[in-house]
């Protein structure tokens, strides 16, 4: 398919009228909004937008090409504007941008859309087109331009060994960009000519909306002085484990192609780790590894804790107007604490468990498997089956819909946007629902079972209890043990029995305050992510948020879990001790003032076990790559 089959003269406007950045999108989406190319014009303005949000789409030299692939397109078109003033478009040079693409691929667009969209880029690369195209007065000219430049045949991906090259060897590179149709592509041109002017030789693989092209193979890798990953999304980056790796924004393959060369040629760059379980003998686009499990919980958990994280502290300063303040029956009642506690626990911690399944899920099969993961992470919160209910529902649903792409990989190719729209979501919400809707119940059991044997032991040794009680907090923290102990405290202050879920309470702030300690204390331990992570756990472990520690758990669980559990348990063994009882179900530091017993015997019990977890935790871990 030619690209100006996509572009046409209903398309172009020569003498573009706005003055801004926004308005000339605006201007663009009318065009392919009056040629019918769209079904939801606001919408598809709005995925526009949202790509400008990521990086700016200014790719300099004059030329701008918002682009977008989303359903609110009818039917794959570009719209092509030229403005003789140059508009202020945040262009990486700086320069106002004259010549504008505004690329519409629909969510199901075939490869030979998305081959000639991606097409349109490589030419905007060469100097001679874009020149000819500033200067062409009609719209004929415009596409006699395009089309002479369409039919040029590509440069080969891999520079020929004929031409006189670097003796240090071939660099290697990966270019994506989220939508995959124009920026990675541009960046491997760049980075292409750019190193045919440096004699290096080079070899790039693309990820773009049809799939990875020319990719790098294990020998390749093994050979290389140096790998540039020019990425604004997910690369599979584990094949590379031990080279020199520069990791990049895909803009700065486009901006800065010679000075990433000249480090990638000379080895510039730091190795990179890759994972710690990595199987050596991996072939090269293998999407899987060992330690994959602790890749997808993060991408879980990373998108969950914001969650857990605004909603906690909503619910904490709900109760600093009083510890019964959001119940309209009770005489504390404050409506402006109602509406924090509605916003904190009805609404934002609600959603921890879906959104948990949900991107668990995307992790393991791109966007396809989002909403089954959604979906079933809501049947798990719905039916009381917790964090664990959550976890099984976001594998699940991945590897669910990741079975179901390989079923369906040899459709006929007219069928293949039916998948994405149809096929994927019909199926993979099905399937993981069917299977949750039997597995709930049993999920759900395991927190009554628990209960049950807690309940057994509450007329026994108080301290032991308390030691119980403490460290299941820190298990799974927030999971279906976590959730079981936090049930028995809150049975226990309905029973007037408010020294259970001190215990409670304490060990449930250990693990963030301790790991908050530990990269304090032991600050070469933990790379800089860690630390600042680190950082924000001191608030939520104030604030009674022990998900704050999972990161760290999920990252080096053999390590933190341990250490968090017998932190968690001397927590809650010394508040029993010291005779702390807590009316409130929540809250940290800030319903302090409301326990029973001395409260700065209870800071002190919750203290000591944050430094016994920090000690542990940071003696037996190793040095930190960063």
């Amino acid at each position: 398919m030619k690209i100006t089959e996509l572009m046409t003269k209903d398309t172009m406007m020569l003498d573009l009228q706005s003055a801004s950045k926004d308005e000339v999108i605006g201007e663009l989406v009318s065009i392919l909004e009056d040629d019918g190319k769209l079904n939801d014009a606001a919408m598809y303005k709005q995925a526009i937008l949202k790509r400008e949000e990521q990086s700016t789409t200014g790719i300099g030299d004059s030329v701008a090409i918002p682009h977008a692939k989303t359903s609110a397109v009818k039917s794959p078109a570009i719209a092509f504007g030229k403005s003789a003033d140059g508009i202020d478009y945040d262009s990486f040079d700086g320069q106002p941008a004259h010549l504008f693409f505004m690329i519409a691929a629909t969510e199901g667009a075939n490869q030979t859309h998305l081959e000639a969209l991606s097409r349109l880029s490589t030419i905007l690369m060469n100097s001679e087109a874009r020149n000819s195209l500033v200067n062409a007065s009609s719209k004929d000219e415009v596409i006699e331009i395009i089309d002479r430049f369409d039919s040029v045949e590509e440069e080969e991906d891999i520079i020929q060994d004929s031409l006189q090259t670097d003796s240090r060897g071939k660099v290697l590179a990966v270019t994506a960009c989220p939508t995959g149709i124009a920026h990675t592509y541009m960046a491997a041109d760049a980075l292409k000519a750019k190193a045919k002017e440096l004699g290096i030789e080079v070899k790039v693989e693309t990820n773009g909306s049809g799939g990875a092209k020319n990719i790098l193979t294990k020998e390749e890798i093994a050979a290389a002085p140096g790998i540039i990953v020019a990425a604004d999304t997910k690369v599979e980056m584990e094949r590379f484990k031990g080279k020199p790796v520069i990791q990049v924004p895909v803009a700065d393959g486009i901006k800065r192609p010679k000075e990433l060369l000249e480090k990638a040629v000379n080895g510039d760059a730091p190795q990179y780790a890759g994972g710690s379980e990595q199987n050596a003998d991996k072939e090269s686009g293998e999407k899987e590894s060992r330690n994959g499990f602790y890749k997808h919980l993060m991408n879980g958990v990373s998108n969950m804790l914001p969650f857990v994280v605004g909603g906690g502290i909503l619910i904490a300063i709900s109760f600093m107007f009083g510890i019964h303040s959001a119940d309209p029956k009770s005489d504390e009642y404050n409506r402006f604490a109602e509406i924090l506690n509605t916003i904190g626990g009805a609404n934002a911690f609600f959603l921890i468990v879906p959104v948990l399944s949900g991107f668990i899920a995307m992790s393991i099969a791109d966007r396809p498997g989002f909403a089954p993961g959604m979906v079933g992470g809501l049947m798990a919160a719905n039916g009381h089956a917790g964090f664990l209910g959550g976890l099984i529902a976001g594998f699940l649903a991945g590897y669910i819909v990741v079975g179901i792409k390989r079923l369906f990989r040899n459709l006929p190719q007219v069928l293949e946007g039916l998948k994405p729209v149809l096929i994927f979501p019909l199926l993979g919400i099905f399937l993981t629902g069917i299977i949750m809707f039997y597995l709930v119940s049993p999920l759900s059991a395991i927190n009554t079972g628990i209960q049950d044997w807690l309940g057994g032991l509450g007329t026994g040794n108080l301290v032991i209890l308390g030691l119980i009680l403490g460290g299941m907090m820190a298990v799974d923290m927030g999971g279906p043990i976590n959730k079981a102990a936090f049930t028995f405290g809150l049975a226990m202050i309905s029973a007037g029995n408010y020294a259970p879920h001190a215990a409670v309470m304490a060990g449930g702030m250990v693990p963030p305050l301790g790991m908050a300690i530990a990269t304090t204390i032991f600050r070469k331990k933990f790379n800089d992510a860690e630390r600042k992570a680190g950082f924000a756990c001191y608030f939520m472990g104030i604030s009674f948020i022990t998900e704050g520690a999972i990161p760290f758990a999920a990252a080096d669980p053999l390590r933190v879990i341990p250490a968090s559990v017998i932190g968690s348990a001397v927590a809650g063994a010394l508040a029993m001790a010291f005779g702390i009882g807590l009316p409130a179900p929540h809250g940290g530091i800030f319903v302090f003032p409301v326990v029973e017993g001395n409260p700065f015997l209870y800071l002190a019990a919750i203290l000591i076990g944050s430094f016994v977890t920090a000690l542990i935790a940071g003696l037996l871990k190793k040095p930190a790559k960063n």
